[in-house]
């Protein structure tokens, strides 16, 4: 049995990927960003008949980075992310900085730690769950994309650096699903610390732009991935969406 720990696993990819890995067996450590979601997820989990190790981990805060170096990890899905929707030209600065903290920043230095203990194990996988915009962009995402393309980057560059140490890097990359991410994405600007009239677009007239999907190809791609049944670096999903 072994030790699987996931961050963002209060809600969406990451809340579904937790259960299913504990049903498989795996010792799960789901990792949530504040307090107010960790009892909501250990009654969720009872009520789905599996048992979690349910966390506070926020990514971007160094003593919760800490903590994780004395659970013995043995597998990794770096899953947290926040999406902030808006123009290149509107966002502003604390705004994209944080999503670069999140998505990017605060994920790369959990790895860092957890990795080296894999190497000297010399075993171990870190799954990233990236996006179709890591390796595209649409409109209105474009810092978003942006730290998705970082996270690519990332990936790929310790896929080589770590295969030494039998190390597996994947990535999971899906499309625009329904589990309420992008929506929620799309209502940040209200929070928006600016002067609105200097705004190129009027985001009170704005919502996520694009068809969204069930989110099942996901889950089940990214459990399948986290508990090694594949040897795919790049998981794309929904399969409609592949280039030919």
């Amino acid at each position: 049995m072994k030790t699987v720990l996931i961050t963002g696993a209060g809600t969406g990819f990451g809340y579904e990927a937790a259960m299913r890995l504990a049903e498989k067996g795996f010792d799960v450590i789901a990792a949530v960003e504040i307090y107010a979601q960790v009892q909501p997820l250990k009654r969720a989990a009872a009520a789905r008949g599996v048992v979690l190790k349910v966390v506070k981990l926020d990514v971007t805060n160094e003593g919760d980075r800490n903590k994780a170096l004395a659970w013995n990890v043995e597998i990794l899905v770096n899953n947290a992310g926040v999406l902030e929707g808006g123009a290149v030209v509107d966002i502003p600065g604390f705004n994209m900085r944080n999503e670069f903290e999140v998505n990017v920043i605060g994920p790369v230095l959990l790895t860092q730690g957890i990795a080296k203990q894999m190497a000297k194990r010399k075993e171990g996988r870190i799954v990233w769950v990236s996006s179709r915009e890591g390796i595209n962009v649409n409109p209105f995402t474009g810092i978003y994309s942006a730290s998705k393309h970082a996270i690519e980057a990332v990936a790929q560059t310790m896929s080589l650096e770590l295969q030494e140490f039998g190390i597996e890097v994947a990535t999971v990359n899906p499309g625009p699903f329904l589990t309420g991410f992008n929506d929620r994405g799309f209502q940040t600007w209200e929070s928006w610390v600016d002067d609105p009239s200097q705004r190129l677009f009027d985001y009170s007239k704005l919502a996520f732009p694009r068809a969204q999907f069930d989110p099942e190809p996901v889950y089940a791609t990214l459990t399948a991935v986290a508990a090694g049944e594949g040897d795919t670096f790049r998981n794309l999903e929904p399969k409609s969406m592949l280039e030919g």
